[in-house]
């Protein structure tokens, strides 16, 4: 089975660790991780290692990427970060980073279906 994915060379503003959401740093081309549900998040970074600060990461913006599970997590949950860029469900007017392929639960490595948005209510 083959897994596409759109990767993205950027810096690190601050340490990445391997399979976290991060959102846009403070410049052009700098990712920082999330640490929020409100945090803009954009993708996940992949498992090259830790990247220290102005440390060149790839960051996965589209596709499906690992992510660490934050919190227990079942297939088809929205995603959010929580405050060590780690994957949790997502509440409503939350930011989401995609939705979950696998249930898990905290410090699993899961998978999520990279789809930037913010959750709402299904009627």
């Amino acid at each position: 089975m083959r897994n596409e994915l759109f990767i993205k060379a950027c810096y690190a503003g601050a340490a990445i660790l391997p399979f976290r959401i991060v959102k846009h740093g403070a410049a052009d081309a700098f990712a920082i991780q999330a640490a929020a549900a409100g945090d803009a998040s954009f993708g996940v970074s992949d498992s090259l290692g830790a990247a220290a600060a102005n440390d060149p990461v790839d960051i996965i913006r589209g596709g499906i990427a690992e992510v660490v599970y934050g919190g227990t997590v079942t297939r088809g949950d929205p995603l959010t970060s929580d405050a060590s860029g780690r994957a949790i469900k997502a509440a409503t007017g939350n930011r989401v980073i995609g939705f979950a392929e696998v249930s898990g639960v905290v410090g699993d490595r899961g998978s999520v279906f990279i789809a930037p948005s913010v959750a709402g209510t299904i009627a």
